[in-house]
């Protein structure tokens, strides 16, 4: 597999037509369309996807079954073919000068301007403190029947209510397996509703009062989910649905406008993921907790291809205007 070439710190350049933060899926889509649109472009890259726990992804036309790690790793070398720089480091903060001038800066220590700014940061999952799940997330405890349904299908599964939407969850998952048992852990079963009580009982999942304490591991598999009282239920695979913690910081220090969800707070975007601060646009888990690697990439595309059409539009206008901007393939102000 060819290696691709990490632009360091010391060899960035002062201003690029676009910085990119964030590379995962959206980024390293965007990247592409803004490579091929002979833009100069950075992507600032952290090096923490949120599918890394994961040994492969599903639901990707053609791409099924593929680790994250080779999808990353082929996304950066499409990249790096269009001239497009990627650097590891993580962007710490970004404010807005006069004109177009964005500036952000990096914990590395330097300063990179862009004309436009596409935040592809992700979100965070927090986890239930519960012993064994953050050690087995990604394995045998899985948040996502799409994205891993059908490999355990049939298996025996455990729901961990961890919030409102625990409940939606053990019903959902109930169409890739007939046994399915919601353990409440710390949610009152007086919560549920009739119509909960009436859904569960319709879809065969059972429902166990009390908290949970661990889970029983053997020969490095999740084989049962123990109880606080000591009792022990037998489960192959446990789903759970973390606490969603968008990474907004640089959003939200530039004044964009956020939106309360039930899974956090997101900016609020266009349909291209243009956000209400002027030039800065997202894309992926950084503007909606449901976005998978297909949706993070097609968000991607999207947010590059309005970037490149307003870019050319600016610079046009300039140009009717006599203000003698140069206008051309990879022009720089």
């Amino acid at each position: 597999m060819e290696v691709v070439t990490v632009t360091q710190n010391k060899d960035l350049t002062e201003k690029y037509d676009v910085v990119v933060v964030g590379g995962g899926a959206a980024g390293l889509s965007a990247a592409l369309v803004l490579g091929r649109s002979r833009l100069r472009a950075l992507v600032v890259d952290a090096g923490e996807p949120r599918n890394a726990p994961s040994a492969h992804m599903q639901g990707y036309l053609t791409r099924d079954g593929m680790s994250p790690a080779e999808f990353l790793e082929l996304g950066r070398e499409e990249i790096a073919r269009y001239g497009v720089e990627l650097v590891r480091d993580r962007a710490v903060d970004v404010s807005r000068g006069s004109g177009e001038d964005i500036a952000v800066e990096l914990a590395g220590g330097s300063v990179v301007r862009a004309r436009r700014l596409i935040v592809t940061t992700g979100l965070e999952d927090e986890l239930p403190a519960v012993p064994g799940v953050a050690e087995r997330f990604g394995r045998d405890v899985l948040h996502c029947p799409f994205c891993h349904g059908w490999e355990v299908r049939d298996e025996r599964f455990g729901v961990l209510a961890a919030g409102p939407l625990s409940v939606h969850q053990a019903l959902m998952v109930s169409g890739w397996s007939d046994d399915v048992t919601l353990f409440l852990h710390t949610v009152p079963e007086e919560e549920l509703s009739d119509d909960d009580l009436r859904r569960l009982a319709a879809a065969g999942v059972e429902v166990v009062p009390g908290e949970v304490a661990g889970l029983r591991v053997e020969d490095d598999r999740l084989t049962g989910v123990r109880l606080a009282d000591g009792t022990e239920h037998d489960r192959s695979v446990v789903f759970v649905a973390p606490r969603a913690a968008p990474r907004t910081g640089l959003m939200e220090r530039l004044g964009a406008e956020l939106r309360e969800t039930p899974f956090g707070a997101y900016p609020v975007v266009d349909p291209t993921g243009r956000t209400t601060v002027p030039g800065v646009w997202t894309a992926g888990n950084a503007m909606g907790f449901g976005e998978q690697v297909v949706h993070a990439a097609s968000g991607g595309y999207r947010a590059a291809s309005a970037i490149v059409g307003d870019l050319i539009m600016s610079d046009l206008d300039a140009a009717v205007a006599g203000q003698g901007v140069p206008f051309g393939p990879g022009r720089l102000r």
